[in-house]
């Protein structure tokens, strides 16, 4: 019985972690648009803040008994995320989506490596193609004929080993530590809103929330499915399974933001997409395959 447990949550933690591909894919187009109603600090403010005001009845209890090593452990995940959200954030603003797209992807890349460090262990040949495929996959998918570095590139460059980090990171500490993914994901929520609040604070005094109904829709729908369900989603489907292979299915991100841009946007179906989009297919499969292999 423990090996069908065992296969179960295998396959359990692939469908979260591409399910979080799927929403944050989504997310990319709702965010776009909320950042006209507010500027990024206090769009994190509200969207974290009140993630942490909905989850705390929840959490409370098990929080008061957690031990402090395994609060302070999440806290520090929770400052990764919070580097991870300001520098992704403030990249898109500064940046073009293709950009944006393109280098995010490399925490496919980082990713492996940054395990390396961990494990010390050599990373395989396939697994360095796949990871290539599937940055390659992106640049096809995004590619306009223009691409040049700014600010915005240079915080989304950062996102993406921030990234990487944090996938790597949160596998050695559900390894070490027995912790609900819930209660995790309340600790990160804290930490990230209030980060947010205090760079905010430092650099604007004039502090107004947006009334719009337009603004809220959406960002309900942000705190609820892609930061409450996502961040869960995550947690839960990291600890059971890699860093690489929890990488390379949530790397399918950038595919589901052209395909919902597609959908809800009304953008044109090209034969970048077409192709880019296949490319990001088959490296997953390779990748997730080599990495059972392991």
């Amino acid at each position: 019985m423990k090996i069908f447990s065992i296969i179960y949550k295998n396959y359990l933690s692939d469908i979260l972690l591409l399910s979080v591909a799927v929403i944050w894919g989504l997310s990319y187009s709702l965010t776009k648009g909320l950042l006209d109603y507010t500027p990024v600090l206090l769009f994190l403010v509200i969207r974290f803040g009140i993630t942490f005001l909905i989850l705390l009845p929840f959490t409370i209890k098990s929080l008061i008994n957690t031990p402090k090593i395994v609060v302070l452990y999440g806290s520090f995940l929770g400052l990764i995320l919070s580097g991870i959200f300001v520098a992704e954030v403030y990249g898109i603003k500064y940046t073009t989506a293709t950009n944006a797209a393109i280098l995010i992807s490399l925490s496919i890349i980082f990713t492996p490596f940054i395990d390396i460090i961990r494990t010390k262990n050599k990373p395989s040949s396939k697994l360095i193609i796949a990871a290539i495929t599937s940055v390659f996959g992106i640049f096809i998918l995004t590619y306009n004929k223009t691409f040049t570095i700014n600010i915005g590139d240079i915080l989304i460059l950062i996102a993406a080993i921030l990234r990487a980090t944090m996938l790597t990171s949160t596998k050695v500490f559900t390894n070490k530590f027995s912790i609900n993914s819930l209660i995790l994901t309340q600790v990160q929520m804290g930490i990230i809103f209030f980060i947010s609040l205090l760079l905010l604070l430092q650099i604007n005094t004039d502090i107004l929330i947006p009334l719009a109904f337009e603004f809220w829709i959406p960002m309900i729908f942000i705190i609820v499915f892609c930061t409450i369900f996502a961040f869960f989603a995550q947690n839960y489907g990291v600890k059971y399974s890699t860093p690489t292979r929890a990488s390379f299915l949530m790397g399918t991100e950038p595919l589901f933001g052209v395909l919902f841009a597609i959908i809800l946007i009304g953008e044109t179906l090209t034969l970048n997409i077409i192709f880019g989009g296949l490319l990001i297919f088959v490296a997953t499969l390779l990748g997730i395959k080599e990495d059972n292999q392991l």
